[in-house]
């Protein structure tokens, strides 16, 4: 893990990065619809296209697919608190765990006591339910989560607040994302932006060609690599 002392100040997405939820939000977006009376076929592929780009489509192309869903609630904020409360209820069904790696490098940023933020646009009570299945989550000491901002990814709001509450002028800062929309977010910051997704996603080869950027399948492949 000496890998990690070239940086003072790291950054992490949360969802699908250090907990394994997506999967969970889809299914709480089939649930929703489901409630509602519409039957979304989507697969996990077809949903992380439609989740990871813009802030707005998903909603989009879901009132695309139900348009009678938008006749009945063209408020999205209204389905979304329903999508929300489908998810707690996934949560309390089951435990979520941790992407593969990230125990390992947590415990190391708590030993050498490097400065370490989460910023997601996930609400604080969707955080503190996983943060209290997962304690190690606890080390980290900084959170920024959706009520701390205004602009969601990929608007850079979000880490320039982090960055500028948490880190020093010269701080070496490295960030992680899962998604194009948290990528882009990180990239129009001085972190270095850094993706972990799997091999197989369909916006990958998009994504590696900006330049800087840095590619792993997981964090375990970032231990391993780095390993003497």
């Amino acid at each position: 893990m000496e890998w990690i002392s070239r940086y003072q100040f790291f950054l992490f997405d949360f969802d699908g990065l250090l907990a394994d939820t997506e999967r969970l939000h889809h299914q709480a977006y089939v649930n929703m619809c489901a409630h509602r009376g519409f039957d979304l076929k989507w697969d996990f592929h077809r949903y992380s296209a439609a989740a990871h780009h813009t802030p707005t489509d998903l909603r989009d192309q879901i009132y695309v697919e139900f348009p009678d869903l938008y006749a009945m609630e063209p408020n999205w904020e209204v389905l979304y608190q329903e999508k929300r409360q489908f998810f707690l209820d996934l949560i309390e069904h089951g435990v979520v765990p941790l992407m593969p790696g990230v125990p390992e490098l947590l415990l190391a940023l708590e030993k050498a006591d490097i400065k370490r933020c989460v910023v997601t646009h996930s609400p604080l009570s969707l955080i503190q339910k996983v943060r209290t299945q997962n304690p190690i989550l606890d080390t980290i000491p900084h959170w920024i989560t959706r009520e701390n901002y205004t602009h969601p990814k990929p608007d850079p709001e979000c880490y320039h607040f982090a960055i500028n509450h948490f880190a020093e002028p010269d701080d070496q800062i490295i960030g992680f994302e899962d998604s194009p929309r948290g990528l882009h977010a990180l990239m129009e910051t001085k972190a270095k932006p850094v993706l972990i997704c799997p091999p197989n996603s369909t916006y990958l080869q998009k994504l590696l060609l900006y330049p800087n950027v840095s590619y792993y399948p997981s964090f375990k492949a970032i231990q391993e690599e780095n390993a003497p």
